[in-house]
């Protein structure tokens, strides 16, 4: 199979992006969906006439004999006639019979009685005053954030109707990977495993499942065959060296695409297993690892494809055949490259706030700028 340019690769990856399913999650699991139907109050807000301040609920006009008192998550007891108050929490019910509440602050308390200066209605948030029963607050597309799920439970929802983000399977191999720890000679700590979920729920994925696996054919095979997630991600096994699997164990899969012209990140791999699952298979190099991740599992996960263009603020130096793939910040006269760019640091790329894209053979001018997370 030929090695496709970057350009090409990108675009065949986010032709292929996954289609949002729609699902119906418990609201731990909905944040940052989209609303697949209209979000609708199940219960008014308030669900009944409450306290908007601490005080008194008094009824007729003044003076007030206090008759007792009323907590939030409390009953209001006997209603009220004039002359009567209770003392009351802000969010407790108020009793019926109720006009007013009176603040702490403006009141005049003593020997069981209370006077002031209470406008009829004032101080009182009545049933479905904020939000009445089976009102649409949002529409659907609608996405969901921290205020929408709190919003979402206080309208009585355990679960939302959402589109729910394609599932990420994480497969990291190689024999020589630590996982804790300070690595011993000839070791190395992964740092490609914890570099993906964020990447994943940036792009519009959630990573659903991980597995750490021995070099091997069959170690990689039986965990292919286990997989249930929209997109696996093979994790240090796209290359051609003795210990690559990859490529042996697709059997029946489609073999998309085979390597890109690209620097870092060469070495990756797209797939379509024989179940419809998309397999990405990326270098073990945490810098390739990125670079190959940009191109590939991004744009399948409908994560953004272009980028800002702008002119670059130091030296680079083009490859001849290959796009090349830069950290840079963005500075007052252009993109300025962080170095600390080789394919096993991700030095440069932790400094940088995007990824220069250098056509190869380029010779100047302004480049495209890919966001990074």
């Amino acid at each position: 199979m030929t090695t496709l340019s970057w350009e090409r690769a990108r675009d065949l990856a986010a032709a292929l992006a996954c289609v949002p399913a729609p699902a119906d999650l418990p609201l731990s699991e909905a944040y940052g969906c989209r609303l697949a139907e209209p979000l609708r109050a199940l219960v008014p807000v308030p669900g009944t006439d409450v306290s908007a301040m601490d005080g008194y609920a008094v009824c007729g006009p003044p003076p007030w004999r206090v008759t007792g008192r009323v907590l939030a998550g409390g009953v209001p007891g006997q209603g009220l006639s004039g002359g009567e108050a209770v003392e009351i929490a802000t969010g407790a019910p108020v009793p019926e019979g109720t006009w007013s509440v009176l603040p702490y602050e403006v009141a005049d308390a003593a020997d069981g009685w209370v006077k002031g200066v209470a406008a009829r209605g004032r101080h009182v948030r009545f049933r479905g005053e904020d939000v009445p029963a089976g009102a649409e607050v949002l529409g659907a597309g609608s996405v969901v954030t921290p205020a929408v799920l709190g919003l979402a439970a206080a309208l009585g929802h355990d679960r939302l109707r959402v589109l729910a983000k394609p599932a990420v399977s994480v497969l990291v191999t190689g024999d020589e990977v630590v996982f804790d720890g300070l690595p011993a000679p000839g070791r190395v700590r992964d740092a490609i495993g914890p570099m993906l979920p964020g990447l994943v729920a940036w792009a519009g994925g959630r990573v659903s499942g991980s597995a750490r696996l021995p070099d091997g054919a069959g170690a990689l095979r039986d965990a292919l065959a286990q997989v249930e997630a929209d997109v696996v991600v093979v994790c240090g096994a796209s290359s051609k060296g003795p210990a690559d699997h990859l490529r042996a164990v697709l059997g029946d899969a489609e073999v998309l695409i085979d390597g890109v012209a690209v620097r870092p990140g060469h070495p990756q791999i797209l797939a379509r297993l024989a179940g419809g699952a998309l397999l990405v298979g990326l270098p073990g190099n945490p810098f390739a690892a990125l670079g190959a991740a940009v191109t590939l599992l991004v744009p399948i996960l409908g994560g953004p494809r272009r980028g800002e263009m702008s002119a670059l603020a130091g030296a680079v130096s083009a490859h001849p055949r290959d796009t090349r793939l830069v950290p840079v910040r963005r500075g007052e006269n252009g993109a300025v490259p962080m170095g600390h760019d080789r394919p096993g640091s991700l030095w440069g790329a932790a400094l940088a706030e995007a990824l220069a894209v250098v056509p190869p053979g380029w010779e100047g001018g302004q480049v495209e700028l890919i966001e990074l997370p």
